[in-house]
């Protein structure tokens, strides 16, 4: 019974960590998404003109990827971001390299 008990607490804990590390790359994401380039890419990505991201990675028309040659490479009037993105406090405080910082707003946007 002991034993048990000690299993599932175990399970319980890594259940709720992997929780709280999700929580924390969806906020870094969020805040990637909000100040990416001072204004954020909403400032370009939430005009109906331009490709809306979030209905495309959730549409699964756009994949990771994708998005992240994109982020390192621009594409038409969208420039490089990835050296942007990993200036940011956010990212660097979390300690995330560029895969991580990529999958943080990857993720985020699927929930947005």
């Amino acid at each position: 019974m002991k034993k048990s008990l000690a299993a599932l607490a175990g399970i319980t804990l890594i259940a709720l960590s992997g929780a709280a590390f999700a929580d924390e790359s969806t906020e870094v994401g969020k805040k990637i998404y909000e100040r990416a380039f001072g204004r954020g890419c909403g400032s370009c990505h939430d005009i109906a003109s331009n490709p809306q991201l979030s209905e495309l990675i959730k549409a699964d028309k756009l994949d990771r990827a994708t998005f992240e040659k994109v982020l390192k490479e621009g594409k038409g009037g969208m420039p490089k971001a990835i050296e942007t993105i990993m200036a940011l406090a956010p990212v660097t405080k979390a300690g995330y390299g560029e895969d991580q910082a990529v999958d943080a707003l990857y993720n985020y946007l699927k929930t947005k």
